[in-house]
């Protein structure tokens, strides 16, 4: 389980996140949405100890992550931010070989390789892992990007908007493989998403933010009625019934 009780961040007078209390349950794929601006990446990465909290605690699987070893963390929780400055000559072996550092400390052994192996077959990467990131589309790269994470084997993983500059056909295809992730692999997955479709296509559970706290929290029936999404997202949204599921309509 991951557990928020009273977190905040103060960047000034005016703006802050929080305080938020939030338990999310282990197990199955959890969507971050709400308007631009509401504190979804910025509640993401101080889950994932990338940006510090003023005030408030996270836990995750029972870990303080705020004073729980970074060695002792990497192999709970994992997480992919929205900007990725890769290096142009790294081939998508070499970038997902990274994922197995909290394990192989930069020694790969013959059960890293297979592991390495395992994520980039699961990816749908193995035609590609011997080109270089410059040489892969946009959602190639993203992919890849996806299998490093995945390949540090964590029961929690944390990814920023994984979907950002990918087209619909590789959105689908992206979120197809994180789902089988969620439900195949047994990881619980915490994801920020801008589609609101797309997070009620797919996951489990969707957390609505605004003004930096937490406005729903509940299952995709739940949150997608046409009060709570207008209520989030400050605009009259309807909801019809998809093949599918629930759609919204703006």
């Amino acid at each position: 389980m991951i557990d928020l009780s009273g977190v905040r961040k103060v960047y000034s007078s005016e703006v802050s996140i929080g305080p938020v209390s939030l338990e999310i349950p282990a197990g199955g794929m959890t969507a971050f949405i709400g308007p631009n601006g509401a504190g979804k990446s910025t509640l993401l990465t101080m889950i994932g100890r990338l940006l510090g909290i003023d005030e408030g605690a996270i836990t995750v699987a029972g870990k303080d992550v705020t004073s729980t070893k970074s060695a002792e963390l990497a192999r709970i929780l994992s997480i992919l931010r929205q900007e990725n400055h890769f290096i142009s000559r790294l081939t998508v072996r070499q970038l997902v070989g990274f994922g197995r550092f909290p394990h192989s400390h930069g020694r790969l052994s013959a059960d890293d390789e297979r592991v390495i192996s395992r994520y980039i077959d699961f990816l749908g990467l193995t035609d590609l892992e011997s080109r270089h990131l410059d040489q892969l589309s946009g959602g190639q790269r993203q992919r890849a990007y996806v299998a490093m994470v995945l390949t540090q084997e964590t029961e929690y993983v944390l990814l920023d908007e994984p979907l950002n500059n990918l087209d619909i056909a590789h959105s689908v295809e992206m979120m197809t493989h994180l789902r089988h992730a969620a439900t195949e692999l047994g990881r619980t997955i915490l994801i920020v998403l801008h589609d609101i479709n797309i997070a009620a296509r797919y996951a489990d559970r969707i957390c609505a933010i605004k003004d930096g706290g937490v406005a729903f929290f509940g299952t995709p029936a739940e949150v997608m009625d046409p009060a709570v999404l207008s209520e989030v997202f400050g605009t009259d949204i309807t909801v019809i019934e998809g093949p599918h599921g629930p759609l919204a309509c703006f």
